[in-house]
């Protein structure tokens, strides 16, 4: 082990499947940055919900595509909490991007809605309300994941509301 300002961390990934799943788990480096990481890597989330729309974005696929991405993110999270020794370390920023296709599961991903939706997740995943506090106390890379799972669908919620009251924004 070495040490980075005191805390303990462990060696660097061995393997080359460590290595992508740690990779992955920062976000592919977003969520390496030293101010705001998780909001820093949730910039992938619309980005990745876009990108899963034009596959295909009916609600069916799209809630498929965020279980997939909730199943293949425990051991992505799980590299991630290896790494930094910590239960939900600041950096691994996979469980917020895999929660993006909750918030847009039933709003097209526009320049509006892509603010709209960014926002409103990290308000969600920031203030932790009821039950979001709940899951995140889940184990390990569980409750990662499942913590900001629920602020996309809460997210998602509010999202679909806003666009059904105010229309196409």
């Amino acid at each position: 082990m070495s040490e980075i300002k005191g805390k303990p961390i462990a060696a660097p990934p061995s393997t080359i499947l460590e290595r992508v799943l740690f990779l992955l788990s920062i976000g592919l480096g977003l969520g390496a940055a030293r101010k705001a990481p998780g909001t820093v890597g949730s910039l992938w989330g619309p980005l990745l919900a876009l990108g899963l729309q034009c596959i295909n974005g009916h609600p069916a696929m799209m809630l498929l595509y965020g279980i997939v991405l909730y199943v293949i993110g425990i051991p992505i999270c799980a590299a991630g909490i290896r790494y930094y020794q910590t239960g939900d370390p600041k950096h691994v920023v996979y469980d917020e991007i895999a929660a993006f296709p909750f918030v847009y599961l039933f709003v097209p991903v526009t320049w509006g809605t892509a603010v709209a939706g960014f926002v409103l997740f990290r308000i969600f995943d920031i203030s932790k309300l009821w039950p979001i506090n709940r899951f995140e106390k889940l184990p390990g890379p569980w409750g990662v994941m499942s913590d900001d799972t629920i602020a996309g669908i809460f997210a998602g919620l509010v999202l679909t509301a806003l666009w059904l009251l105010l229309g196409a924004f």
